[in-house]
């Protein structure tokens, strides 16, 4: 039988110790989210208006004076090509794409739009550190409103044809296909709406500094798929006991109920150092105490460095918990089993 009320060594080789790449995009992607559904129907009228000629757009662009690096922003979110994939592409950008003859020829991708064969010459890249911050698509960039230059041409020209070139696989550029879309009003209107829908769901309760909120709703999402129907999970939830007279019940961050059985779940994720951890371990021996008494299971999912330089209280918490993992997807998955175990 697998053991889930691991101690502190046991916890510690299992805790990714610092934040996923993927929740801080998220969170990131979540502080900018309102100014780009506000401007969302001013993209959408420039791509809609792109009707004659795959680079017509950069005009359309410059005549509007719609900051090029907002444009860029909403390619890379409707795209899913995020801060990683483009750090990825700049470091391998030689490697992948082929370059002009001659002392200044100049590195290229040919694609196919309405079924006729166009070529894109780069006109920036490669340039040494592309990442977000270099381009003005990080939170702090979008404050300031850029003018269309070489190296943002060369990346939306990426993003919306480079899915039907010859390289769209080594440069993971397989969704960027919203060029194939062009001026087609009512295919991009829903796909641009039901994308930023998806997009507002994935991000939903995370506010600036909230990535606990967001560790929060990945292990819901998580427990959702595995778990099914027959689970009811609920976020900032009670669990009425006895002997716990405050209103309402004992509060914990998750709750999962299967008809009358109940687990409440405790999400602790710091990086720094705080005292979060040492109120939780110092309540840890009577939550577990009342919550057995009144026939229910309490886990922890614990990570991050900062509590882990807390030894003592990981130390408490461990040994008053049922179920005790660490913050990855491989974990998720044995607090899910763990759960189907108890309820």
């Amino acid at each position: 039988m697998p053991k889930y009320n691991r101690n502190i060594t046991e916890l510690k080789t299992k805790a990714a110790m610092w934040w996923p790449e993927e929740l801080k995009t998220k969170n990131a992607l979540a502080n900018v989210l309102p100014l780009l559904l506000k401007t969302q129907d001013d993209f959408l009228h420039l791509i809609v208006l792109s009707k004659n000629d795959p680079f017509q757009l950069f005009d359309l662009i410059k005549v509007a004076k719609y900051p090029a690096n907002l444009f860029l922003k909403h390619l890379a979110v409707l795209s899913d090509y995020g801060g990683e994939p483009i750090q990825r592409l700049g470091r391998s950008f030689k490697d992948i794409f082929p370059k002009g003859k001659g002392a200044n020829g100049k590195y290229y991708f040919d694609f196919i739009w309405k079924e006729k064969s166009f070529r894109y010459e780069f006109k920036a890249l490669p340039v040494n550190g592309l990442n977000s911050k270099k381009l003005f698509i990080d939170g702090s960039g979008l404050i300031i409103e850029k003018e269309l230059d070489d190296l943002t041409c060369d990346m939306i020209a990426l993003l919306l044809f480079a899915s039907t070139s010859d390289y769209a696989e080594h440069a993971g550029l397989t969704a960027c296909e919203i060029g194939t879309m062009l001026g087609d009003e009512d295919v991009l209107t829903k796909f641009v709406k039901q994308r930023y829908i998806i997009v507002s769901k994935q991000t939903s309760g995370a506010t600036a500094n909230s990535l606990g909120q967001l560790a929060q709703t990945e292990i819901v999402s998580f427990l959702t798929k595995e778990l099914g129907d027959k689970y009811k999970i609920i976020r900032n939830g009670y669990i009425t006991i006895d002997g716990y007279d405050k209103k309402g019940g004992m509060p914990f961050d998750l709750v999962v109920e299967k008809g009358k059985k109940k687990v409440g779940i405790e999400v602790s994720f710091q990086v720094t150092t705080n005292s979060t951890i040492e109120r939780k371990a110092g309540q840890a021996a009577d939550r577990q105490a009342l919550i057995h008494k009144s026939g229910y299971h309490i886990a922890y999912v614990l990570d991050g460095a900062g509590n882990f330089q807390r030894s003592s209280a990981i130390s408490t918490i461990c040994n008053h918990s049922d179920c005790t993992v660490a913050y990855t997807l491989a974990e998720f998955k044995v607090l899910s089993n763990w759960i189907k175990s108890v309820l």
